[in-house]
């Protein structure tokens, strides 16, 4: 309850951000924004688009994607929903064999698309991919690309958004929240940004719906330098097939507790003898 009532304040802050312009109703007329008032975008569901500085293929390949996932959905039959951004569209190519072999088995589905920042996750979400199925457990990880372009609560109730979103999409699901991955190296601003948005996320945890783990640990040294070769890219953003294998190790027994209908962490999530 605690974590629910966090949530619906950490929107109910982004939202103040948006002119009155967006929010009066056509009887009233609105008074012309302050010329200062800044939207936060991170909680605006749109598509990816060039205008965002986003490279066209990447637009291209969103599109495509999006219509490939919405008809996954519309099939059904899925228990276990992998969605986020290019770290979880990594499941696909770096990730593949990590996922044959923990996955395989699952009527799981993966529906990570690169560059995707929180707001085009909520219009994928809101046009047609969080629709005609109920998966049992939601594994998501969102928010990096959002780090560098927004603030770090905007970030935040940008993710809130989304879980949200999934809450009222999929009632009976529970959802595992990823920490945000850290990124680059120790003094970079964006493992700072990550590193400051996530305790905002996990205050969404409320012990019976979303259930929140960090595992920034398991890929860094003592002294927050990502461990050799857990990173398969120069910017240290993108997990090497060694990194997918962390992630899926992580998560293999909060997985399958809320699979069983347990509690993702604690004694209370321990199978029965």
């Amino acid at each position: 309850m605690v974590g629910a009532l966090i949530l619906l304040g950490i929107i109910a802050r982004a939202a103040d951000s948006v002119p009155a312009a967006a929010t009066a109703t056509p009887s009233a007329p609105a008074a012309a924004p302050a010329a200062d008032i800044h939207q936060n975008t991170a909680i605006i569901p749109v598509p990816q688009r060039t205008e965002d500085h986003l490279p066209q293929a990447a637009v291209n390949s969103y599109l495509k994607k999006h219509a490939a996932y919405t008809e996954l959905a519309k099939a059904g039959g899925i228990d276990v929903l992998f969605l986020g951004d290019s770290i979880t569209d990594g499941w696909h190519s770096t990730g593949k064999a990590v996922w044959d072999k923990y996955y395989g088995s699952l009527k799981a589905a993966n529906f990570g698309i690169g560059y995707d920042r929180t707001q085009h996750v909520l219009w994928r979400l809101q046009n047609g991919e969080g629709a005609g199925f109920q998966p049992k457990v939601v594994v998501l990880l969102i928010g990096t690309n959002n780090a560098g372009v927004n603030t770090n609560t905007e970030a935040a109730a940008g993710v809130a958004a989304v879980v949200a979103e999934l809450r009222k999409d999929f009632p009976d699901a529970k959802i595992l929240l990823m920490g945000i991955f850290p990124r680059g190296n120790p003094t970079d601003a964006g493992r700072r940004q990550v590193a400051a948005i996530n305790p905002i996320i996990a205050t969404l945890d409320d012990g019976q719906h979303v259930f929140y783990l960090d595992i920034a640990a398991k890929f860094l040294d003592a002294e927050g330098n990502m461990l050799p070769g857990v990173m398969g890219d120069a910017a240290k953003l993108h997990p090497s097939a060694a990194g997918y294998v962390i992630w899926a190790e992580a998560i293999k027994q909060p997985l399958a507790n809320l699979l069983a209908g347990r509690p993702a962490f604690g004694a209370a999530a321990a199978p029965s003898p």
